[in-house]
C-alpha cells in the first residue's frame, strides 16, 4: 500500500504541474514522513547515493553527447543533408518521406536529441513535402517517427542511462541496438514504399528532367560523408574497445566543433548556445535522477521491491508473463510520463526480477529502449507531437499529426514483437 500511495502522490503532483524531479522527491519525503516504519531518517543514506551517481564515469558521456548534438544542430550540416538527399530520392514515389527517414537516422546517430531533430525536419522537410502534394498525415507522421530514432540509434542518451541503471556495459548496448535500429528503419521505409505504391496521390514522385543525377549524388555524398565519418569514429572506437563511451563522446564533441569550422558556420554565439543548453538539459536529467533516487530509496525501504519480486517469481512464476506485463506497463506509462521517469523509477524495480528469471539484461534493455521510443509519439503527452506542432504551426493540424503517427506506433510495436520473438537479433553485430 505504501508503494501504491507513493505512485499516486507522484502522479497527482505531476497532474497539477509540479516539475518531475520535485514530484517524485516530494512523494518520497511525504511518504517517509507519514509512515512510522520508515521515518525521515531514511534520507541519511541519500547523500551517499547521490555522491555515487556523481562519481559514475559513464554518465559524463551524457552532457558530452548532448553538446555534440547541439553543435551539429547549428552547423547546418543537417539542412544540407535534407535538401540534397530529398532531391536525390524525389523521383521515387514516397522518396521525400524516405529521405526524411534516412536523414533522421543520420541525425539520430550524430545528435541524438529528439526535439532538435523533429524541429529541424519540420522546418525544412515538411513544407517541401506538402508543396509537392504529400499527404499531411504521412508527412507529419514520417517526421515525428524519424525524429525519435535518436532513442534507439546509438549513441543514444537513453541507452547510456539504461546501462547505468541496469549495470550493463554501455558499449554492449550500443552494439546490440544496431540490428534492431536497422530493423525499425527498414520497416519505416517499407511502409512508405507500400502505402505510396497503393495510393500514388498520397506521396507522388517528383518528375524533373532538368535534374542532373550525378550532381545530386555528389552533393548528397558531400553532405553526408563528414558526419558519417564522425559517427563511425565515435561508435567504432567504442565497438573496437579503443575508447570508453565517455572518451568517445569527448572526441565527438571536439569533432563536431571541427566539422562546424570546416563548414564555416562556427561562431562563439553557437558555442555559447550549445554550452548553455547542455547545462540546462544535463541539469534536468540529473535532477530527475536525484528525485528518482529518493523515491527508490523510500520504496525499497518500504519493501516494495521485495513484494514485486515475490509477485512475479512466486505468484506468476513465468518469464514471458513478466516480460509482457513489463512491456505493457512501460508502453501505457509512456502515454503520461517521460522516458526519463520510466527509466529512473520503473526499471530499477524490474532489475532484480531479470536476475531471478535469468533474462539477458542487454536484450531486455533494448526492448525497453524501443518501447520508450513510442512514448515520444503516443498522445496526449508525446513530446515529438508537441515539437512538430510547435514548429509546423498551421501547416498541419493536430488531427493530421495524430493520424500520421498511428501507423508508425504500430510499426514500433511490430519491431518490438519481432525482437521479443527473436532475441538473437541483438547479437548480430
Amino acid at each position: 500500500m505504501i508503494g501504491i500511495t507513493m505512485f499516486i502522490i507522484a502522479l497527482v503532483l505531476l497532474l497539477v504541474g509540479f516539475p518531475v524531479a520535485f514530484a517524485f522527491g516530494s512523494a518520497a519525503i511525504f511518504t517517509a514522513f507519514l509512515a512510522p516504519d520508515i521515518g525521515i531518517d531514511v534520507f541519511n543514506l541519500l547523500p551517499f547515493r547521490i555522491y555515487g551517481i556523481m562519481q559514475n564515469f559513464n554518465l559524463i558521456a551524457v552532457p558530452l553527447f548532448i553538446f555534440m548534438g547541439l553543435i551539429l544542430e547549428k552547423s547546418k550540416i543537417a539542412e544540407a543533408m535534407l535538401l540534397s538527399i530529398g532531391k536525390l530520392f524525389g523521383s521515387v514515389r514516397g522518396g521525400l518521406a524516405i529521405s526524411t527517414v534516412l536523414v533522421g537516422t543520420v541525425l539520430a546517430a550524430s545528435t541524438g536529441i529528439v526535439g532538435a531533430s523533429v524541429v529541424m525536419m519540420s522546418v525544412i522537410s515538411l513544407p517541401i513535402m506538402i508543396n509537392h502534394g504529400y499527404s499531411k498525415s504521412l508527412a507529419a507522421g514520417t517526421i515525428a517517427a524519424s525524429g525519435t530514432l535518436g532513442q534507439i540509434v546509438p549513441p543514444s542518451i537513453v541507452l547510456i542511462i539504461l546501462g547505468d541503471v541496469m549495470s550493463v556495459d554501455v558499449g554492449s548496448l550500443f552494439r546490440a541496438t544496431l540490428a534492431p535500429a536497422l530493423l525499425l528503419i527498414g520497416l519505416y521505409v517499407l511502409y512508405i514504399l507500400i502505402i505510396s505504391y497503393l495510393n500514388p496521390t498520397i506521396a507522388p514522385a517528383i518528375v524533373d528532367k532538368n535534374i542532373d543525377k550525378k550532381e545530386l549524388i555528389r552533393s548528397a555524398l558531400k553532405a553526408i560523408i563528414p558526419p558519417a565519418i564522425l559517427i563511425m569514429i565515435v561508435l567504432g572506437s567504442i565497438f573496437m574497445g579503443v575508447a570508453t563511451p565517455t572518451e568517445s563522446a569527448a572526441f565527438g564533441a571536439i569533432g563536431a566543433i571541427i566539422l562546424t569550422l570546416l563548414n564555416r558556420n562556427f561562431t562563439f554565439k553557437t558555442l555559447q548556445y550549445a554550452s548553455m543548453e547542455t547545462v540546462k538539459m544535463t541539469s534536468m536529467i540529473f535532477m530527475i535522477l536525484i528525485g528518482a533516487t529518493a523515491f527508490s530509496l523510500v520504496f525499497n525501504e518500504a519493501g516494495g521491491g521485495d513484494i514485486i519480486l515475490a509477485f512475479f517469481s512466486e505468484d506468476i512464476g513465468s518469464k514471458w508473463t513478466f516480460i509482457m506485463i513489463a512491456m505493457l506497463a512501460i508502453f501505457i506509462l509512456g502515454f503520461f510520463v517521460d522516458f526519463l521517469e520510466i527509466t529512473f523509477i520503473i526499471i530499477p524495480i524490474l532489475v532484480p526480477i531479470l536476475a531471478h528469471f535469468q533474462i539477458d539484461p542487454v536484450w531486455f534493455a533494448i526492448l525497453v529502449a524501443m518501447n520508450l521510443q513510442a512514448s515520444f509519439l503516443t498522445p496526449p503527452f508525446g513530446f515529438a507531437l508537441f515539437y512538430l506542432k510547435g514548429a509546423a504551426g498551421d501547416q498541419v493540424s493536430t488531427g493530421d499529426i495524430y493520424r500520421g503517427v498511428l501507423p508508425f506506433i504500430g510499426l514500433q510495436l511490430l519491431a518490438l514483437g519481432i525482437l521479443m520473438l527473436f532475441p538473437e537479433i541483438v547479437r548480430i553485430f
